[in-house]
């Protein structure tokens, strides 16, 4: 039984992990606020200057087991420090950067600093919680859309009133400085952190697995391909539901909802940002009680029915609304489910690197996003939207026919393993 002082600790350090998450989600949703200012001044060209957005999210997400290695090693602390020192770095060279290499440099800085933060704030997550994973993990993620939404507005006036430059430099120092010092306060358990008898249902393993034990586990790759098709789908989405509502015709159709009246396209981001953050939490608390597989095969199989209700009935703004704020709302919780997920399947010991392995699933379905631009053209937007619901069906048939059957054995092959393996950790 988990002592008062270890419970009250855990809820600090995620609390921790949570605002130092807030204080990165502008490099990803705050970064489009700059794209046109800098245009104006540079004339670089939109596409050109959002290669520096590709080369952030690459760097964001293919270096985080790396720098979940280090989590795992020498704990949060050091890791998180530097990532604080890092996004500050970058947004000092935005403000300064005089060349399209200098945004591409700093984008990279960037990167590597939200990656650093990201990485290790969900495997100290995992790790405080191995009861409640799916909470833990979807309450930090959720973070990252919580930080950007109490700060687009502040910064938006602020390159309105004194340019894009004072707005990077303010507050990349004010995020940065954030991270910095609250990383001090972070730390990893100093013992296994019991389990609460109500959470033994789920099945987890007694195994600590490597990360190069994780990798050659098929397991690791069901979830690997499944969180890509899904990823990838939700990223199609998200990249295009501007030019979506344009060609819908309903992008400023005035739209009055919840006492609130705004254009269509406008209401759906806003209800899209909101839903997505409190769908991380709200899933993952859902799979602590109901088990991961099964989670994942109702989220993914309500997201197949809302991209069906968008394709259907898409050309009515409230359903355009309501629908994509539906799809949103069980889109972010592959950021709660899948950590937690790794963390059942193999361990808590080196639970910040392999989820930051299983990560990397973002980054490859980034480059997929691209595809949905030539099939919109080549084909409309229903072979788009058809290719999202396919994903997203295959993903929840995965789920349950696939990975429940293949993470039941792995597991009771690791029970098997575990006298064996304590054995020989005593020779040792």
């Amino acid at each position: 039984m988990e002592t008062q002082d270890a419970s009250g600790a855990k809820w600090r350090q995620l609390a921790l992990g949570v605002v130092c998450m807030a204080m990165i989600a502008n490099l990803q949703y705050g970064w489009t606020l700059f794209v046109d200012p800098i245009d104006q001044k540079y004339h670089w060209g939109r596409a050109a200057i959002q290669i520096a957005f590709t080369v952030f999210v690459a760097t964001e997400t293919w270096l985080v087991p790396i720098e979940a290695y280090f989590v795992d090693r020498y704990g949060p602390r050091i890791v998180v420090a530097f990532g604080g020192v890092m996004i500050a770095l970058a947004w000092v060279i935005d403000a300064n950067a005089s060349s399209l290499w200098m945004l591409y440099l700093a984008a990279a800085i960037a990167g590597i600093g939200a990656g650093s933060v990201y990485g290790t704030c969900v495997g100290n997550a995992l790790k405080w919680f191995p009861d409640r994973r799916g909470l833990a993990a979807g309450a930090t993620a959720a973070g990252f859309g919580a930080g950007a939404a109490l700060t687009v507005v502040p910064i938006a006036k602020m390159i309105a009133s004194s340019g894009y430059e004072t707005a990077f430099l303010t507050f990349g120092l004010i995020q940065g400085g954030v991270v910095f010092l609250l990383a001090f306060f972070l730390r990893k358990p100093s013992v296994a952190m019991p389990m609460l008898r109500k959470s033994l249902k789920l099945p987890q393993s007694k195994v600590d697995r490597r990360p190069a034990e994780a990798i050659r586990a098929p397991v690791f790759w069901v979830m690997y391909a499944m969180f890509v098709m899904v990823a990838s789908g939700g990223l199609m989405a998200a990249a295009q539901i501007a030019p979506i509502a344009h060609d819908f015709k309903v992008a400023d159709v005035p739209v009055s909802m919840f006492g609130l009246q705004m254009a269509a396209l406008t209401f759906a981001i806003s209800l899209d940002r909101i839903l997505d953050g409190v769908g991380r939490p709200f899933f993952g608390f859902v799979s602590d009680n109901i088990g991961r597989e099964n989670t994942m095969f109702l989220a993914f199989s309500i997201a197949a029915i809302a991209v069906i209700l968008l394709l259907t009935f898409g050309h009515n703004p409230i359903v355009f609304v309501l629908a994509s704020a539906l799809y949103f709302g069980v889109f972010g919780e592959i950021y709660s489910l899948f950590p937690a997920t790794c963390g059942d399947t193999f361990g808590s010991k080196f639970a910040a690197t392999n989820a930051g392995l299983l990560y990397t699933a973002k980054g490859t379905a980034a480059f997929l996003v691209p595809v949905a631009s030539m099939i919109s053209a080549a084909y409309g937007w229903s072979a788009v939207f058809s290719l999202i619901i396919g994903l997203n069906l295959c993903a929840a048939a995965l789920a349950i026919f696939v990975l429940k059957p293949i993470r039941t054995r792995y597991l009771e092959a690791g029970i098997a393993a575990e006298p064996s393996t304590s054995a020989a950790a005593i020779m040792r």
